[in-house]
């Protein structure tokens, strides 16, 4: 296959938007590491405290 075409406009709407108004360019998808750090805090925090829950449900009951 040929990749050439890839960024050939698909009509004049298109092209306006690449030209004029930018076209955003991918980041892989990664995060900051502060936010990456934040994320699994959180969520780590969250999972522990219900595994916690869990347990002590299963032992004071």
């Amino acid at each position: 296959m040929d990749n050439g075409n890839q960024h050939k406009p698909f009509n004049d709407a298109i092209a306006h938007k690449q030209n004029i108004e930018g076209y955003p360019k991918a980041s892989g998808g990664k995060l900051p590491l502060p936010i990456k750090l934040i994320g699994y805090f959180l969520f780590g925090s969250f999972f522990l405290m219900i595994l916690i829950g869990v347990v002590g449900n299963f032992l004071f009951n």
